[in-house]
């Protein structure tokens, strides 16, 4: 079902006055615009909405009930696009952001002066750094995390997806060959953003089935740009976020390994913003969540 804009407007009119000629006018158009936009409107949601007469118009029962929902749907449309006009017009003051590094240096440096010479009014003050930061301790607007779990007194708002991929140089592949299974994985080296134990359990999804494999490397690092560069080198295959590996996959200085299954890691897939209740309101912090999501494809 298409239901216009105009046809909706046009329903709301001719109710509102009972007559198609003052509908026309209040939309500065010909009453039988109007008309074909009524009949329009009936044909598509499949009822007769105005009893029609040589002296008036009236609204039939159907007409009644859907009459409500165009008023709202108006409404909600109005109010959208004052929102947007908000969000894109004089906002001022300083957003205090915090990111990742690698994610902050691959993907906030890249997009973020376009936001600021949108809004001459903004300052952003970023902050890149991998520990957990205290957001009111230290008076931060947006704290943009690898989860989509706010801590106890913050609230959250995915931002983005973050697509995670098992990767190898070719010279490693040539060695080694194409793995067939997760369980190939036991036999090669294979590196991870690492902080302990625990990361090197990989789990990797196909379709209903999941499969946990224990790795191993003798190569560990804490920062994902690190593992990246010891990919490129050939010390094993790595597990590395899309926005880490996508142009080296691209020009082929790294290659897929085990590309029918879904790599699954404890920072999860969402890229979520997080703050304050009070500060997750303010119009500007509103107007970078806004941007952010047109510029990375939404959540």
């Amino acid at each position: 079902m298409t239901v216009s804009l105009d046809m909706l407007q046009a329903l709301v009119h001719v109710a509102d006055s009972a007559s198609v000629s003052q509908a026309a006018q209040a939309l500065g158009v010909g009453k039988s615009v109007v008309s074909k936009r009524v009949a329009q409107l009936e044909q598509e949601v499949g009822a007769t909405l105005f009893a029609r007469s040589t002296r008036r118009v009236a609204l039939t029962p159907a007409g009644e009930v859907y009459l409500a929902y165009a008023r709202r749907a108006l409404a909600e449309l109005q109010a959208g696009e004052e929102r947007l006009h908000a969000l894109r017009a004089d906002l001022t003051g300083t957003i205090r952001i915090t990111a990742s590094v690698s994610w902050g240096q691959r993907v906030l440096a890249r997009i973020l002066p376009t936001f600021l010479q949108r809004h001459p009014g903004v300052e952003v003050a970023l902050q890149l750094v991998d520990r957990r930061v205290d957001v009111a301790y230290e008076r931060i607007d947006l704290a943009l995390r690898w989860t989509p779990l706010a801590p106890p007194g913050l609230v959250s708002t995915p931002v983005t997806r973050v697509g995670w991929n098992l990767v190898a140089a070719p010279s490693l592949l040539d060695t080694h060959g194409t793995l067939q299974t997760p369980q190939d994985l036991v036999q090669q080296d294979c590196l991870a953003y690492w902080s302990g134990a625990a990361d090197d359990n990989w789990t990797l999804v196909q379709g209903d089935q999941a499969v946990s494999v224990r790795v191993c490397s003798r190569f560990h690092a804490d920062n994902p740009e690190v593992v990246r560069e010891a990919a490129l080198a050939g010390l094993g295959i790595a597990l590395l976020p899309d926005f880490l590996c996508a142009d080296d996959l691209a020009q082929g200085h790294l290659q897929p390994v085990l590309a029918d299954w879904t790599p699954q890691t404890r920072f999860g897939n969402t890229i979520s913003a997080m703050a304050t209740p009070e500060r997750m309101r303010l119009v500007r912090n509103q107007g970078l969540l806004a941007f952010l999501r047109e510029q990375l494809g939404g959540a």
